[in-house]
């Protein structure tokens, strides 16, 4: 899978059905006709979009985890709660299920955001919040993130 670019707005109607943009649904063409599965986000009130091909290979790392360990169990059960197989239309629509409407408190504008391998579905001023919170110093968390990154000799990090 290649990586996804891009934040896109749009509208959902009232049956939760959302048109996915054309340059998303350009750079999903592969992962079209595999379907996609749509979860609840870990850290934020917003929903993910995984082309098949990326939930298998979360599926396959998640699959590794001893599930006679309590805390692995109770990990799987809250990962893949609300889990979803959804699929675009022959009009281009994703059909969002009303449960994850509800935890991602999608009301009428949305925004579809590329998080390298697979796309965020957000409310839109929940997205505006996320990314212009006063808590959080873009440049501190940029420098602890990648800051010692350097397995390139390219000179960009």
């Amino acid at each position: 899978m290649n990586t996804i670019v891009g934040t896109y707005e749009c509208k959902v109607d009232a049956k939760g059905r959302v048109m996915i943009p054309a340059p998303l649904k350009k750079q999903l063409t592969t992962s079209l006709q595999d379907g996609f599965v749509l979860k609840r986000s870990v850290f934020q009130s917003c929903l993910e979009l995984y082309p098949m091909e990326e939930w298998d290979l979360m599926m396959t790392k998640i699959n590794k985890l001893n599930r006679f360990v309590k805390k692995n169990n109770d990990f799987i059960r809250r990962f893949t709660a609300g889990v979803k197989v959804v699929e675009i239309d022959s009009l281009g629509r994703l059909l969002v299920p009303k449960d994850l409407v509800g935890f991602a408190n999608i009301s009428k504008d949305v925004v579809f955001s590329s998080a390298v391998n697979i796309v965020e579905i957000w409310d839109k001023d929940l997205y505006e919040q996320s990314i212009n919170g006063d808590d959080i110093d873009f440049a501190d968390l940029a420098e602890d993130v990648m800051g010692n990154l350097n397995d390139n000799d390219n000179g960009i990090s």
